[in-house]
């Protein structure tokens, strides 16, 4: 066997042992064997593969270094385009609810103010007596709206004033009688012409035993008209007023002396329905109205079923009568209003 033989067998056997020492002993890929000069052939190199490119939103940013706020070693902050979006980025808008909210209560307000502005001006323009727990107890008197007399021609005196010796109403007599309340009703069973009462339909409120005799002071005093209004209220009581003029103020006292009056002639002549009526002594003392005068008589008991009162008014050539009657017992309260506020337009 010869060398060469000898050296290939030897490299055979080392292989299949893997006994070391041997030259046949593997090395690892690219490292040079123990004692092979540096000049060995390179490894082959690899295949190059083209790098895949990054997503857009994923490219590589350079990190950026320390800057002023920043201290060398510190986290690394924001990326500088996301900085620089966020500060291009316009400011928020205000929420839409905020600006709802905003808008309700402002219209709460408005709404509020306008309703406090009516509750206002309502209370300052009630009637004290309209307001609750500042009510007065109603007294029972009637509703007669403003009650003015009537205007006189210009130059014509009042029947009061100085140069009106005769005490004459130059105003119709059917202008002074006083107007219907509130929900009172007109008696339309009170005859009238034009506004006029015959003697007669006057005389039949007497008792028979005294018309003859107050027609003929009525005529011997020249009585020249009667103007007469009436009215029922809901309650049931019934009204009648007459005025009685005549020529001068002298005239119109004598008939009340001697007919009207309880110490004249005729005892007061009493009325249909009210045969004992007896004057009340405190009325002249507590109301007087200028310079006329009232004779008041109230119906004593025992009454019918309807209670009457009565007064005479003297102002200057006018004598007026007023009748009133209830179910009952008549107010007070009405009846005086009544008879003042006559009184009053009579002047």
């Amino acid at each position: 066997m010869t060398e060469t033989q000898r050296t290939e067998t030897r490299g055979t056997e080392a292989e299949e042992t893997g006994t070391p020492g041997s030259e046949a002993v593997r090395q690892p890929e690219g490292t040079a064997p123990p004692g092979t000069p540096e000049t060995a052939p390179a490894p082959r190199p690899q295949p190059e593969t083209e790098p895949r490119p990054l997503p857009e939103a994923q490219t590589a940013e350079p990190e950026p270094g320390p800057g002023p706020d920043r201290e060398p070693g510190s986290a690394p902050g924001p990326a500088p385009r996301a900085a620089a979006l966020t500060a291009a980025a316009p400011a928020p808008r205000p929420e839409r609810r905020t600006l709802r909210a905003v808008l309700r209560w402002t219209a709460a307000a408005l709404v509020f103010a306008g309703l406090a502005g009516g509750v206002g001006y309502g209370l300052a323009r009630a009637e004290r007596t309209d307001l609750p727990g500042l009510a007065t107890e109603h007294d029972g008197r009637w509703d007669y709206g403003t009650v003015e007399r009537p205007a006189l021609p210009a130059g014509v005196p009042g029947p009061y004033d100085e140069d009106n010796a005769a005490a004459v109403h130059h105003a119709d007599p059917r202008d002074l009688l006083l107007p219907l309340p509130a929900g009172a009703k007109p008696d339309r069973t009170l005859p009238a012409e034009d506004g006029w009462l015959p003697v007669e339909d006057f005389l039949r409120q007497y008792d028979e035993d005294y018309r003859q005799s107050v027609r003929e002071e009525l005529t011997d005093n020249s009585c020249r008209h009667i103007a007469a209004r009436g009215w029922t209220m809901p309650d049931g009581t019934r009204t009648r007023v007459h005025l009685l003029q005549f020529n001068t103020e002298g005239l119109a006292d004598t008939v009340h002396s001697k007919v009207f009056a309880s110490s004249g002639l005729f005892a007061g002549a009493d009325l249909v329905g009210a045969p004992q009526s007896a004057l009340n002594s405190d009325w002249s003392s507590s109301i007087r109205e200028g310079e006329s005068s009232q004779y008041v008589y109230d119906e004593s008991e025992p009454y019918g079923k309807r209670q009457v009162r009565h007064a005479y008014i003297t102002a200057g050539d006018t004598i007026a009568l007023v009748v009133q009657s209830s179910p009952g017992e008549t107010p007070e309260v009405p009846f005086q209003q009544t008879v003042v506020l006559q009184t009053r337009l009579l002047g």
